[in-house]
């Protein structure tokens, strides 16, 4: 009986199963021995290829590091409500605290979402047609602030060239990046967009940033009270910017009446034919534009040279296209 039992032991043992088992352990280790052979081996060269994302192109004037400002204070950030694709964007200036403290500071204090600026919305929905086409292309935010239309439009995956010669507005700007994570669509120029390149006279309007312009009466048209101060600023036209080849889906300019002078600055931009040529919204406010030496119809003409034979009014914007 004992060797009845050897020999049945030892059959089972070859049987087909067990020596695929065996089979199978063997190349396994074989398999480990060799990825850790090649692991712990500095002078091996993988093959598997990885794919490094590509360098934000180099520009005629540096952009903004926001790692080397200095951090704005205090931080008083909040969503925007009502919008399809939400963002944060934090206060430039807080208004004449207490009397007078800002609106979005009042809507914290009720648990409210800071109101939503008109421009996000609109900047949302012209990307988003683009969006449904399968276009891809830059959102260029003249006249950025604290980046409320930027950051709308790099929620939604978008590039964006942001320009702002406003220090304060600017650190702000760098607090948004970091807190919607949009560090690597976003590439900020502390500097006017105009016709030259250079250096201008910039007038900030203490208490109400957003109002501050090259003019100073354009400066101080809504707020006479406010303290105004001088400060040198640098230009540079967005033809000195933007390449020939950079599709740019989108053009937004609000600079308190200095806009015909953003717009001459792209003539190149503009000038291109058809569906590559930008969506143009721009400020149309005929007393901030007199206040800088230039009118509506100066702006019209200038547009209808280049091509721009389609514009309508939302507000106090014009939206404008060339025929597709």
């Amino acid at each position: 009986m004992a060797n009845a039992w050897k020999r049945e032991r030892s059959i089972k043992l070859l049987s087909p199963n067990s020596f695929l088992l065996l089979l199978s352990l063997s190349f396994i280790l074989l398999i480990l021995f060799f990825v850790s052979s090649r692991t712990s081996n500095p002078n091996s060269t993988p093959d598997v290829k990885i794919s490094l994302s590509p360098q934000k192109p180099t520009f005629k004037i540096p952009t903004f590091d926001c790692f080397k400002s200095p951090q704005s204070h205090p931080v008083i950030a909040n969503l925007v409500e009502g919008v399809k694709y939400p963002f944060l964007y934090s206060l430039s200036d807080l208004g004449n605290l207490p009397e007078k403290p800002h609106k979005n500071i009042q809507r914290i204090l009720k648990n409210k979402l800071f109101k939503k600026p008109d421009i996000s919305a609109t900047v949302q929905e012209v990307l988003g047609k683009f969006q449904a086409e399968g276009k891809n292309g830059i959102f260029i935010d003249v006249g950025a602030n604290v980046g409320m239309a930027s950051f709308a439009a790099a929620v939604m995956g978008f590039r964006v060239l942001a320009f702002e010669p406003v220090f304060e507005n600017l650190q702000r700007i760098c607090d948004g990046i970091h807190f919607n994570r949009v560090g690597d669509f976003v590439t900020v120029f502390e500097a006017a967009a105009s016709d030259h390149l250079g250096s201008i006279t910039f007038h900030k309007l203490v208490g109400r940033l957003d109002n501050s312009a090259v003019s100073a009466a354009g400066a101080k048209l809504a707020f006479k009270s406010n303290e105004e101060i001088a400060v040198e600023v640098k230009t540079i036209p967005l033809d000195e910017i933007i390449s020939e080849s950079e599709p740019v889906l989108l053009l937004k300019i609000d600079v308190q009446g200095w806009e015909y002078h953003v717009l001459k600055g792209a003539k190149k931009l503009l000038s291109r034919k058809g569906a590559d040529a930008p969506y143009l919204i721009y400020e149309e406010d005929e007393r901030l534009l007199q206040a800088s030496n230039t009118t509506t119809k100066e702006i019209r003409d200038f547009l209808i040279s280049v091509g721009y034979d389609n514009c309508s009014m939302h507000g106090t914007d014009a939206h404008c296209t060339k025929k597709r």
